[in-house]
């Protein structure tokens, strides 16, 4: 297991935030410094140090160290849309190279840093390049979050065959229930295990109000696949 991973997800609002939190404080419970990284965010609100985003603060507040927010979220927009839109908007272009700075500084304050990605795997971030470009630019392995809900096989299969068509290394993925009631939900999981070439690191049941503990506690495999 690398030391540095990249947590994408089959859609938006299915659960990367707290799967990194929980892989993050996973690490940290068998003393591995770690940091938390979120390149770009869009759906920031505007504070007096700037733009700010709830996920990437959440990752800053869990890091093992001291970072500046800017670090962690170089790129924030505030409307809650795409985030090649939303540069766009605002005459910014997202620039990888930038990103790379920040990550690198970033590997320079822990042993670990867990990287969350903005929607899905094929998210456009500038007109010609896309998440799974950036992935690809810091050479990190993936983590896919699969938000178990109506359509999720088909969306964990197209997601999966991307990774691993674009010679990305598929560490394992989440089974993260998003949503209190799905029908057939362990159905679906066991057709994902069937047709998915890389294990089911975790099955993260729904929570009314999710904790960190409650993620971490499920994400310890994670640290033994490291160890190992």
């Amino acid at each position: 297991m690398p030391s540095n991973i990249f947590i994408t997800g089959t859609d938006t609002a299915i659960g990367k935030t707290w799967v990194t939190l929980g892989v993050m404080a996973a690490f940290q419970s068998v003393g591995i410094s770690v940091v938390g990284m979120k390149p770009v965010a869009s759906g920031c609100r505007p504070t007096e140090q700037g733009l700010r985003n709830e996920d990437a603060e959440q990752l800053l507040n869990q890091s093992s160290v001291p970072v500046a927010y800017d670090l962690v979220n170089p790129f924030a927009f505030e409307p809650a849309i795409a985030p090649h839109i939303a540069a766009a908007e605002v005459g910014c272009k997202i620039s990888l190279s930038k990103i790379e700075s920040c990550y690198q500084a970033l590997t320079e304050r822990a042993e670990c840093c867990i990287v969350e990605g903005v929607g899905g795997w094929l998210v456009p971030l500038t007109p010609t390049q896309t998440v799974a470009d950036l992935v690809r630019h810091l050479g990190l392995s993936v983590i896919l979050v699969v938000g178990i809900r109506l359509g999720c096989i088909n969306h964990a299969l197209l997601s999966v065959e991307s990774i691993q068509r674009g010679g990305n290394e598929l560490l394992g993925w989440v089974a993260n229930h998003s949503e209190s009631e799905v029908e057939r939900s362990e159905e679906n999981i066991l057709t994902l295990e069937e047709r998915i070439d890389a294990p089911l690191l975790a099955r993260i049941p729904w929570f009314t109000k999710p904790t960190v503990p409650d993620f971490a506690s499920r994400m310890m495999p994670i640290t033994d696949q490291a160890s190992g």
